[in-house]
């Protein structure tokens, strides 16, 4: 059996004491259900539930798990809950935790993502979906604020998110090189040059003994509950399943920092190297994900349908759909890898700073790689034209002004104020800016 202290009662005075399954299974159900607003909001629901109002973990174990999952791969806001449901009652309860979080939001990923294969081209939807795309864009410079308000601290943070935003945005660096010097810059900073970096609290808390045997029986289960199924799938399906497989895989080790980190990397893959669908399409998708419960990551879902519905062969839905699956299981697959193996260490990483120095380099990467993003989508919002030009190793972005969609700035505009100035949520922002974009529709 996989190491659990879902048995053993917390030491904290004033605590109260773990909640059987049962117990906790509405809890997690509804936060499954309202986790709107991205990490954040999530991260937020879930210390108000949890920490709060029930007591079941304490405020400084449940920061510093949200530490640990930061330095993971994959969607923060999922493997905490994931680690606070292993901790209250063991491996089914972290399963249970994380499925929980990511399915509600899943079903209703999937049920967009058929609508919009069968009337996506329809006039009155795309209309909406114009003043969709242009509150995401405004969604992710918010995120950008907030993200580097947050993260760069001090010269050398901004030097590193200077420098991984032009090699992503200039150069097409690949995003796991950007990460591994990223981090490496970190623990380098934190080895030889800590007088340089902000200090942080390496105070450890108690740590629950696991021995090797049982870390490598965990790991090696885990990671066959994550490839096998690929593999068979591959083996026994057309190539958009291998490509699918691979590609989400892949994408599920290096997405470090949240979706919006990966955003960039998985469009522009999945738009000009695989051709699954378009540059419009694919801020359709990230607009549906927007709109739902559940992890932003779940915009994989719809990329995953709709390569499957168009590539896959007859019938269309149901190689859509198993597409869909691919995607959902590869990308939350080696969340529970990394959480069920990874959390009986949880308490070492706090008393090592050096790794703390890696994840800071990390966080300050993301930064620039989030201003990508932000451009990327910006020109291919403003502009219905937009080409890549290479010169060497540079490449450049380049729209065609007379492309240039003035309904789009418009809206964009609109979606700034109601972020920005008004405050509003994004549920109300991308309906009010869909409404206002059919309204514009209709009087052209």
């Amino acid at each position: 059996m996989d190491t659990s202290p879902a048995d053993m009662p917390e030491a904290t005075p004033g605590r109260a004491p773990s909640p059987t399954l049962g117990e906790a299974l509405p809890v997690w159900t509804k936060i499954g259900v309202t986790s709107f607003g991205g990490p954040a909001g999530q991260i937020a629901l879930m210390h108000r539930e949890l920490v709060e109002e029930r007591g079941w973990i304490g405020h400084e174990r449940f920061l510093h798990a949200l530490n640990f999952c930061m330095l993971l791969p994959g969607p923060e806001a999922m493997q905490l809950a994931t680690y606070v449901g292993w901790r209250l009652n063991g491996t089914l309860g972290g399963l249970v935790a994380g499925l929980l979080f990511v399915l509600p939001g899943a079903a209703v990923v999937l049920a967009l993502s058929i609508a919009y294969a069968w009337y996506g081209q329809a006039p009155v939807v795309e209309a909406a979906f114009v003043g969709i795309k242009t509150a995401v864009l405004v969604i992710v410079v918010d995120a950008l604020l907030k993200v580097a308000k947050r993260a760069l601290h001090g010269a050398h943070a901004w030097a590193i998110a200077a420098l991984a935003f032009i090699a992503i945005f200039f150069f097409a660096v690949p995003f796991p090189i950007i990460v591994a010097v990223a981090a490496l810059a970190g623990y380098l900073l934190a080895r030889f040059a800590p007088e340089s970096i902000p200090s942080a609290d390496t105070t450890a808390l108690d740590t629950d003994p696991v021995t090797l045997r049982q870390t490598l029986r965990t790991a090696c289960l885990w990671l066959a509950v994550w490839i096998v199924p690929l593999v068979a799938v591959s083996l026994a399906f057309p190539q958009v399943f291998t490509d699918l497989s691979v590609f989400f895989s892949k994408l599920a080790v290096v997405t470090f920092g949240g979706a919006y980190a990966v955003l960039a990397y998985m469009a522009q893959q999945a738009v000009e190297t695989y051709g699954w669908l378009s540059a419009p399409e694919m801020l359709d998708g990230l607009g549906l994900a927007e709109t739902t419960p559940g992890p932003l990551i779940l915009v994989t879902e719809f990329v995953g349908f709709l390569g499957a519905y168009r590539h896959g062969g007859q019938p269309a839905l149901a190689y859509g759909l198993l597409g869909a699956a691919v995607t959902l299981w590869a990308t939350f697959a080696p969340c529970f890898l990394w959480i069920f193996t990874g959390a009986p260490y949880v308490e070492q990483l706090r008393a090592n700073p050096k790794l703390a120095g890696a994840l800071r380099g990390v966080t300050a990467a993301v930064v620039g790689v989030i201003l990508n993003l932000s451009l990327w989508f910006a020109l291919h919002v403003i502009f219905k034209t937009v080409t890549a030009t290479d010169a060497g190793p540079l490449r450049l972005w380049t729209p065609e002004l007379a492309s240039f969609q003035w309904d789009a700035a418009l809206l964009a505009g609109l979606a700034a104020l109601l972020i920005f100035g008004a405050r509003l949520g994004i549920l109300t922002t991308l309906a009010i800016c869909a409404g206002a974009s059919l309204t514009l529709s209709a009087l052209l």
